[in-house]
């Protein structure tokens, strides 16, 4: 799978569009043959002597240990950087901080809340720069889901994917992911929550290539209405903290129960980021219950990451 590496290497991760369908394809199978080899403990250390570092403004259980596992299991090492406690925190500039890393580090991982940060230290790194989430993308989590699916259903294109809830960064990276693989997406919101509408023009242009169908509605039940897969998000992210009680009753109707999954195919699925808000976004009976891949998804983060992490370093 390796042998076409050359395509992807130094470049960044900063998000699905801008990837071709072929290259997230690739990426996809890698992360399938790099699951396989790990199931079968055949050792695949590619990246061996490489380090890698990485900053979190946002705390994080998946991303952490996610990649941080990766990187070992890749014969390679992670370091942990907390935003406060490099340079950054005292006025560093981002370009200063970028250009000091490219000197100690084989790439660099980033969590943080500004996407026109992550964008800042890509421009001056001169190492790969992986979007481990901002506040307007977050394309990890989402090649997570597409692999989820693709083992779950044993394909991508065609497929329906309902996404219901808070027009976010899930929401834009899984409008980028269905548009690049030929699925189509169905996302229900409130009025003044939808996905911003130059992330869904671009995705637009995207399923161009590949025939996939996006829908931006108001009506959970016409989203979930014949959906192969069914997903949603918290409410309230992390930094909108203060608009939880007023974000509980906008959203109250778009909790995904038994009640809203009754409209979607009998053999659906559910996925979620995590972590879950239980009794807001989802019910128990639908995140516990036999259509939930929420843990093989969470799994999928790890062998993703192994996948991006072996072609652009």
């Amino acid at each position: 799978m390796l042998s076409e590496k050359e395509r992807f290497k130094g470049r960044h991760l900063l998000s699905l569009h801008d990837f071709s369908p072929d290259e997230i394809a690739y990426i996809l199978d890698l992360a399938g043959e790099l699951k396989d080899r790990q199931k079968k403990n055949i050792p695949h250390p590619y990246l061996r002597g490489k380090m890698l570092g990485m900053i979190f403004q946002k705390s994080s259980t998946r991303t952490r240990v996610s990649f941080e596992v990766a990187m070992y299991q890749l014969g390679g090492s992670a370091m942990f950087l907390n935003v406060n406690d490099l340079q950054l925190g005292r006025g560093e500039t981002i370009a200063d901080t970028a250009r000091v890393l490219s000197r100690y580090l084989d790439g660099i991982m980033i969590r943080t809340y500004s996407h026109a940060d992550v964008e800042e230290l890509a421009r001056h790194a001169t190492v790969p720069v992986i979007n481990g989430l901002t506040d307007l993308l977050h394309p990890c989590q989402i090649l997570a889901d597409l692999l989820t699916v693709k083992e779950r259903k044993g394909r991508l294109a065609g497929l329906k994917l309902a996404y219901v809830g808070d027009g976010n960064n899930v929401c834009h990276s899984l409008l980028f992911g269905c548009a690049k693989t030929g699925m189509h997406i169905s996302v229900a919101s409130p009025e003044g929550y939808k996905p911003k509408e130059e992330i869904v023009r671009l995705a637009e242009k995207d399923a161009e290539q590949t025939g996939s169908r996006i829908e931006i509605l108001t009506s959970p039940v016409e989203a979930v209405s014949g959906a192969d897969v069914v997903v949603t998000d918290v409410w309230a992210s992390m930094g909108q903290e203060v608009e939880q009680s007023r974000r509980v009753r906008v959203f109250a109707p778009y909790q995904v129960n038994r009640q809203l999954t009754g409209h979607a195919r009998p053999d659906y699925i559910f996925l979620h980021c995590l972590p879950a808000h239980r009794g807001e976004e989802v019910t128990d009976e639908i995140i516990d219950g036999p259509h939930s891949a929420v843990w093989d998804e969470a799994e999928n983060r790890l062998h993703v990451q192994k996948a991006v992490l072996a072609l652009l370093l």
